[in-house]
């Protein structure tokens, strides 16, 4: 099966936001909008969403989050409810602009997170979820994380990987990430009371040896929602496994939607 591609950006709220559609030659199911994580962007899903579109012949849109890759820049401090924002401002913003009146949302670490909050607000337009190595609430290992990775961030080589993707924007990115999870006004953040007005299913894949946190994120996501949910955990795997297993990624996905009947 083919795949095409199609770039544009959207003025949302004011804002340039750049999007991505991936459009298989033959579709036969619901979009699949993709959330990126804290460093993240469009181009950094690589073949991934080309990958998804093709294997589930469902359409793939990923967008670049305001400040982050070919969106808007932005110079302020990412407030303590930035997740909420994205899921109550932000997705329904970029749904609506795409005419999209049913969406499965996938989302990568805090993308997950934004995904669920979202999927709480939009209980009939959002008929499943996949959260991958997502965060319902913080553990030390979270923060001890992102430490680990300032400080290797403090390495010019290192920063300039994020440069490859961010630009100019590169500082604000990592400061958005680091000083908002470091900061004690986030210590105590936590998803569950949104993770009970979850219906649709969901899919939460979590890797073993996750960087920034436990297999026990998974199985959180599935005990809290309201919906039918399942945990999957990957062996021997990262922080990321679309770029790791991404073949198992799939089939978990493809099987996800088929068991669960996702339109």
């Amino acid at each position: 099966m083919s795949v095409s591609f199609h770039d544009q950006s959207l003025l949302l709220g004011g804002e340039s936001l750049f999007v991505r559609r991936w459009q298989p030659h033959t579709v036969h199911g619901t979009a699949i909008v993709l959330l990126h994580d804290s460093l993240g962007s469009v181009e950094q899903w690589r073949d991934f969403p080309a990958q998804l579109a093709e294997h589930t012949a469902r359409p793939v849109i990923a967008y670049d989050r305001w400040g982050f890759g070919r969106s808007a820049p932005r110079n302020d401090t990412l407030a303590p409810d930035f997740i909420a924002q994205e899921g109550q401002i932000w997705i329904p913003r970029l749904t609506r602009a795409l005419q999209l009146q049913a969406y499965v949302l996938f989302g990568h670490s805090v993308g997950g997170s934004m995904a669920l909050h979202a999927a709480a607000l939009a209980s009939r337009a959002c008929v499943g979820v996949v959260t991958e190595s997502s965060q319902p609430y913080i553990e030390a290992k979270t923060r001890e994380g992102i430490m680990q990775a300032k400080q290797a961030f403090a390495d010019p080589a290192q920063f300039a990987r994020l440069e490859k993707w961010h630009g100019a924007r590169a500082r604000w990115v990592l400061d958005a990430w680091t000083e908002t999870w470091l900061s004690p006004a986030f210590r105590d953040w936590n998803l569950t009371p949104w993770l009970h007005q979850v219906h649709c299913p969901v899919l939460a894949l979590h890797g073993d040896s996750d960087e920034f946190g436990s297999t026990a994120f998974a199985d959180h996501i599935a005990e809290q929602v309201s919906g039918a949910a399942r945990a999957v955990i990957l062996e021997h795997c990262g922080h990321v496994p679309h770029r790791q297993y991404p073949q198992q990624v799939l089939a978990h996905v493809q099987a996800f939607f088929a068991a669960s009947q996702v339109p």
